[in-house]
């Protein structure tokens, strides 16, 4: 298996986790969102809805702190991909924070910067 195989599959990999994690995030904030209205909805006391709310809560601290984490994973990942001249391989299918232009779909303005090969994002730290 190439470097560039494996790069690629640890690319999709790393996509999904990150948008499992994001959706789980938005499920989880729905949720808490939800518990005030449906207690006050059940005619319940506060005192009878403040540990789900609890249980909700830390669960959407865990969930960003595992997003953290996956993130410098993702940049960890992005340096060594670099480092071993798979420069291709740290383009994703959305804009970084510093991209200028943007390289997605859909940049500020709403004018589509086209692009004829894969644009490597510079920013991304490197290790030698």
């Amino acid at each position: 298996m190439s470097r560039e195989t494996v790069g690629d599959a640890l690319s999709v990999r790393l996509h999904a986790a990150e948008a499992a994690i994001d959706q789980a995030l938005v499920e989880t904030a729905l949720l808490a969102a939800m518990l005030p209205t449906a207690r006050a909805q059940a005619y319940l006391s506060a005192v009878a809805g403040q540990k789900a709310f609890d249980g909700a809560a830390a669960s959407i601290g865990a969930l960003a702190s595992a997003r953290s984490h996956l993130v410098d994973t993702h940049r960890t990942l992005a340096a060594l991909a670099r480092r071993l001249g798979l420069q291709t391989l740290a383009v994703g299918p959305l804009d970084k924070p510093d991209d200028h232009p943007p390289v997605g779909d859909d940049p500020p303005g709403g004018r589509v910067v086209p692009r004829a090969a894969p644009v490597v994002n510079e920013t991304l730290p490197f290790t030698p």
